[in-house]
């Protein structure tokens, strides 16, 4: 039994929800999104709340319940408030900036500068050593920002490289100096 699953989906004022036979799309005041349902699963739409449960249980349906409804849950997000991240550069000389409106161009110590085509439905700003990106979908936000720390992640000794704003970094210890003996 899924815990997540179980728990309706509160709408709130301004989305609307079209439910067809294997599609939901989820309309709001910043877009619109849709997902397909698996053959098992059942999305019905009570006055402002969605619920979702199994139409027969088979052995994977209880993990695709639960899943559907935070996928369903982050749609309602992402529509009426939206997705952000922001990614850090740390290191001398580490800088990125914006070419136009869909070209990201970052410079984190190779020879060369990394350049991104920004995809639809993303926004993304620069400012100083900070990358924002923000979106609608939650997925497309994420793993765009990993695609641009998979460049340069951060090392344990210096930190330098791209991080997320927040993230902690473990430490280690250089080498010590060795003692000096007579």
């Amino acid at each position: 039994m899924s815990r997540i699953g179980k728990q309706p989906i509160e709408l709130p004022q301004g989305v609307e929800v079209k439910i067809q036979d294997d599609k939901v799309t989820i309309k709001g005041p910043k877009g619109e999104l849709t997902q397909n349902i698996s053959d098992d699963i059942l999305v019905v739409q009570k006055e402002n709340q969605l619920i979702i449960s199994l139409k027969r249980k088979t052995k994977t349906s209880p993990a695709f319940w639960g899943l559907t409804r935070a996928l369903l849950q982050n749609f309602v997000k992402g529509v009426t408030d939206g997705f952000e991240k922001k990614l850090e550069l740390v290191g001398v000389g580490y800088k990125a900036s914006m070419q136009g409106d869909k070209m990201l161009k970052v410079e984190v110590g190779y020879s060369h500068p990394i350049e991104m085509q920004v995809p639809d439905g993303l926004v993304v700003s620069t400012e100083k050593n900070f990358i924002t990106i923000s979106g609608i979908d939650r997925q497309q936000v994420g793993e765009f920002a990993a695609k641009i720390r998979a460049h340069r992640k951060p090392e344990p000794y210096k930190g330098k490289g791209i991080k997320y704003e927040g993230e902690k970094i473990r430490r280690k210890e250089g080498k010590k100096a060795a003692g000096t003996t007579k």
